[in-house]
């Protein structure tokens, strides 16, 4: 999970955006309303409508100039505020209810902030338990926590973010005191602004309780945010002048240091959610899109696949024996019953992450870009060793405590057929092959060093796939004595050294002769969003899919 159930007692809750630039449709593409001369001369309304904001109309000229030295004065920034507010009611055929306070921060004390909580989060039994979560994706290794993977990937590339409980965005620039505004990033935020007064961010609909849940919602959140990002866009030098954002302050943070398969895991809401919302708006207008806000999907291959297809219900009972357990089952903070579920976009990203850093026979790299057509879409997150997703369930382990703790899990996979599953299994068996595996004579798996190091035992049982996984064989056995194929078999082969790391770059995914620079469209929504972890980083498809050589 990403870290918003452990920050339930929270005030306010962290939910990233990326800014894409799409390109321009054609004119005849565009509504024809919306063809339009800048008018400065326009009179103000008797009252407030729809398109109109604090003095501005959504097609009023402004001076405003962010490229002199000076950057934005306090007349320009509400200026500028004001006609975006218009542009986001115009295209999103609905009004605000009152002015969104806009602040900004360096990005020092951002980082300053994000490193804090990371560290925070870093000691919470959260974060004990999400590590077997991302461990079990084969994204973050055992030399790595999650919390700070996460931190990582997304604590460079923050341009702003907006909190409901404060009401408030907050813009990210170098310097607080001639501060710059990406265009896109304001409209973005904005739409989260737009969405807590119409439907409250903070209500608990807006919380997913597993990470595949998270997703699902913030296809909506998230997804209509880019979809109005979007369209706003395509209008800027053909229907509206929009206001220039210097090239030198993008609003990243320089080269991307995170972990692309966290990257992508995160990023699915952002790609395939506005392409999620563009159909139901564009099939039932924004009244279907009102209903489906209010109740949002709840998986990602809802959104991935456009589908109303509910997940298989998985019922499970710990059959663990020895001193190995489950986390607290009643812990509300850990997902469901002690369990995470991932979902289809993570275990997408899981194989697409293992064949572009670790070249398993996998998901090709070059699948990410393959499919993608219309302005709305950015990545694929279809393939077939994760199409056919029915649900899972990840229930971590631990036996110990502290320091002398010891981890595990088992990761009951369901499949709509066996030709899914059975693609899953033989998957997940290949990705095991590009980190050495051996297998025993009882049919174990075993992955003798590197930061997956453990051992594995991979059931496929019709629509099911199961695995269990610890740091030995005879732990995979305590964990889930009834899969045991042989209970008195000896294994052939134990992990050497089921603590071993590899090089720096191999565990949060860092490619050392790929160093993509973000194009400075990252924004942050504090909202019913990741929790601790914050940003999500907008990647060049070429840093996507640069593979490690080492």
């Amino acid at each position: 999970m990403f870290g918003r159930a452990r920050r339930r007692d929270a005030r306010y809750r962290r939910r990233a955006g990326v800014r894409r630039r799409a390109t321009a449709l054609p004119t005849a593409a565009v509504d024809a309303a919306d063809t339009t001369v800048a008018q400065t001369d326009r009179p103000d309304p008797d009252s407030d409508v729809i398109g109109w904001e604090n003095g501005y109309w959504h097609n009023e000229s402004i001076a405003v100039d962010q490229t002199d030295d000076d950057a934005l004065n306090d007349t320009e920034l509400e200026a500028y505020v004001a006609r975006a507010m218009a542009r986001v009611e115009y295209l999103r055929e609905a009004e605000f209810e009152s002015n969104v306070p806009v602040e900004v921060m360096s990005r020092e004390e951002y980082r300053e902030r994000s490193a804090q909580r990371a560290g925070d989060a870093n000691r919470t039994e959260f974060n004990r338990w999400n590590d077997q979560v991302w461990e079990g994706l084969f994204i973050v290794g055992e030399s790595t926590g999650s919390g700070d993977a996460l931190s990582e990937t997304t604590g460079s590339s923050v341009a702003g973010f907006y909190e409901p409980a404060r009401d408030q965005i907050t813009i990210i620039t170098p310097d607080p005191d001639a501060p710059t505004v990406s265009n896109a990033t304001l409209i973005h935020e904005l739409v989260h602004a737009l969405q807590d007064q119409r439907y409250d961010l903070t209500n608990a609909t807006y919380r997913g309780t597993t990470q595949d849940g998270d997703l699902a919602i913030d296809g909506v959140v998230e997804g209509e945010a880019n979809y109005i990002e979007t369209r706003y866009t395509q209008r800027c030098g053909a229907e509206w002048d929009c206001v220039e954002t210097p090239s030198a302050d993008s609003g990243g943070g320089g080269s991307f240091d995170g972990n692309y398969g966290v990257l992508l895991t995160i990023f699915n809401p952002y790609s395939d959610g506005p392409v999620y919302v563009a159909d139901i708006v564009e099939s039932g207008g924004w009244a279907a899109f009102d209903e489906r806000f209010r109740n949002p999907p709840t998986s990602t291959e809802q959104v991935i696949q456009l589908t109303d297809e509910e997940p298989t219900p998985i019922e499970f009972t710990d059959g663990s024996t020895g001193d190995w357990e489950t986390f607290p089952r009643d812990d509300p903070r850990l997902g469901e019953n002690g369990s995470d579920t991932v979902g289809e976009a993570s275990i997408y990203a899981m194989f697409w992450y293992q064949a572009r850093n670790y070249g398993a026979d996998t998901i090709p790299p070059q699948n990410v870009v393959q499919g993608v057509s219309g302005p709305y879409d950015a990545y694929n997150y279809d393939a077939e060793p994760s199409a056919g997703w029915a649900n899972d369930r990840l229930f971590p382990y631990r036996t110990g405590a502290g320091d002398d703790a010891e981890y595990g899990y088992v990761w009951v996979t369901e499949w709509d057929t066996e030709t899914d599953a059975r693609e899953f299994h033989d998957t997940y068996l290949r990705m095991l092959e590009a980190h050495d595996v051996r297998e025993t004579d009882a049919g174990y798996h075993v992955v003798p060093s590197g930061p997956f190091a453990d051992a594995f035992y991979v059931d496929r049982d019709g629509t099911r796939v199961t695995i269990v996984n610890g740091p030995t064989v005879d732990d995979v056995r305590d964990i889930r004595p009834s899969l045991a194929p042989d209970p008195d078999a000896t294994p052939t082969a134990t992990p050497t050294d089921t603590t071993a790391t590899v090089d720096a770059g191999d565990d949060t995914g860092n490619n050392a002769d790929s160093d993509p620079d973000t194009d400075g469209s990252t924004t942050e929504t504090t909202g019913a969003g990741f929790g601790v972890v914050v940003a999500l980083a907008a990647v060049a498809a070429a840093g996507l899919l640069a593979r490690r050589r080492d």
